[in-house]
């Protein structure tokens, strides 16, 4: 007498059909627990109330939660109430935290085992807590390799639905005649979905192929796969070859239209961004164009002056939104935003009398539009004031900028080896410090720091990494 006879007799009120079901199913616990990785375990009810561990199975790929052997122990409501709950109401039971019968924490996923309406087992998968990983409400065929579908495919029967409708996919069995044998609740549920009005089990597999076999599918040993459109849906076909005496092929079907759905939409969300920020690119260019021209058509070299600021702060922005089209996306790479600042400023503001060399330090990461734009108008601000202020009477001078990157704030360093100034005297320069302190206090959440001094001047500002925090991105 083999050990689940013996335990259901000893402990259990199953029949001897009911117990020849469970030592049935338990032939296709080793190629379960390989294919999910977690240990597998089929529990009965026993008399006393609490349930008995019949049969096991540990994975052969990663460790197991157990050391030993559990079969033949108890396991008890208080310490895994999935069971219990699956027990008592007669429906599945989602990761749920349990403790084994080693005092380990485990997550347990349980599906009943029924003989008609009667429970008469428990089905229970078991991954460790300290896995980080969380345990599927369903085994996805899916994510794993043909070779590892095929083997516990030729381990199902009909017979063990308990098992196939854990699949998270649709799952169709044909017999070597090509007639459909088997299909699980998905299954079912899919070909409705479709327009079919009658049951696809017992038809010729030929009449409710949903692909023709062509070229457009990947073919490689007894398997292939195609993705294609039928009705409205999007579907993953894979046809699986089986060495079993009762099926010659499965074909798993995935049904993956929200997917491409979602990877349509940020294909459309990506366009429209890049035609959004392209658009404010070419708005921003035309009004830097118009001052431009106005400069020309002055005599007055204080208006020149001023409206040659007003333009170079336009272009640092103008050039941000052109980082951000070329992107696609609502995040650009700080360095090139400063690179680009950087350029533009020493176009527009060096002096052919002093050679200016300006050097960037420091990492490079991503930041979002809006603390973009403000960096940008920040450094150019600065970079405006050295370029203008701190050389003059020199015939060269060096600017540095640094970058360092924070887990929650970040900051960048403008300095130079100029003349210095008064920091506590800024009537000279007020429109811009006084746009640098605003930026920096009400857009970048950050301090401003200036010092400066015969040796030079260092203006260090730090902002947060992400102003606007993504539970609020729809």
């Amino acid at each position: 007498m083999n050990v689940i006879w013996s335990l259901c007799r000893k402990y259990t009120d199953l029949s001897d059909e009911e117990i020849r079901i469970i030592e049935h199913m338990s032939e296709t616990l080793q190629p379960l627990a390989n294919l999910e990785g977690a240990d597998i375990f089929i529990d009965c009810p026993g008399r006393d109330g609490n349930a008995i561990v019949v049969a096991e199975a540990k994975p052969e790929c990663v460790p197991s939660s157990y050391k030993n052997t559990v079969v033949g122990l108890l396991a008890k409501p208080e310490n895994e109430p999935a069971v219990a709950r699956t027990f008592r109401l007669g429906v599945g039971t989602k990761q749920m935290k349990a403790v084994t019968q080693e005092n380990g924490s485990t997550i347990q996923s349980v599906e009943p085992i029924r003989n008609g309406s009667h429970i008469i087992g428990v089905l229970i998968l078991e991954k460790r807590v300290d896995e980080q990983r969380q345990v599927s409400e369903r085994i996805h065929f899916s994510q794993q390799s043909f070779e590892t579908i095929a083997h516990a495919l030729a381990q199902m029967v009909p017979e063990n639905n308990w098992l196939t409708e854990c699949i998270d996919e649709a799952l169709l069995m044909v017999d070597r005649s090509g007639i459909v044998t088997f299909r699980n609740s998905l299954a079912q549920d899919l070909y409705r979905r479709l327009g079919y009005i009658e049951d696809i089990l017992g038809q010729p597999y030929e009449n409710v192929r949903l692909v023709e076999q062509d070229g457009n599918s990947e073919e490689c040993s007894g398997y292939s796969y195609v993705e294609t459109t039928v009705s409205n849906l999007v579907l993953d076909i894979k046809h699986i070859q089986l060495n079993s005496a009762g099926a010659a092929f499965a074909v798993i079907i995935q049904d993956v239209t929200w997917r491409r759905e979602q990877e349509q939409a940020l294909i459309l969300k990506s366009v429209a961004i890049k035609e959004i920020h392209h658009r404010v690119k070419n708005n921003l260019q035309t009004i830097a164009s118009l001052l431009r021209l106005q400069t020309r058509r002055t005599d007055s070299e204080e208006t020149r002056q001023v409206l040659g600021e007003s333009m170079n702060r336009i272009l640092s922005i103008a050039s941000t939104h052109e980082l951000l089209a070329q992107s696609g996306v609502d995040e650009v790479m700080l360095g090139e935003v400063i690179l680009n600042i950087k350029n533009n400023t020493m176009r527009y503001f060096s002096n052919p009398k002093c050679y200016v060399t300006i050097t960037m330090e420091g990492g490079d990461f991503q930041v979002d539009s809006d603390i973009a734009t403000s960096v940008a108008i920040i450094i150019n601000e600065l970079l405006q004031n050295s370029l203008k202020y701190a050389f003059q009477d020199r015939s060269s001078g060096e600017i540095r900028i640094v970058v360092e990157q924070g887990k929650l704030y970040s900051s960048i360093q403008v300095s130079d080896n100029g003349g210095g100034f008064d920091v506590a005297n800024t009537e000279g320069n007020r429109l811009g410090l006084s746009i640098v302190q605003t930026l920096v206090k009400d857009k970048l959440r950050g301090n401003l720091e200036i010092e400066s001094g015969p040796e030079g001047t260092c203006a260090r500002f730090d902002f947060k990494n992400q102003i606007i925090g993504t539970a609020d991105v729809t």
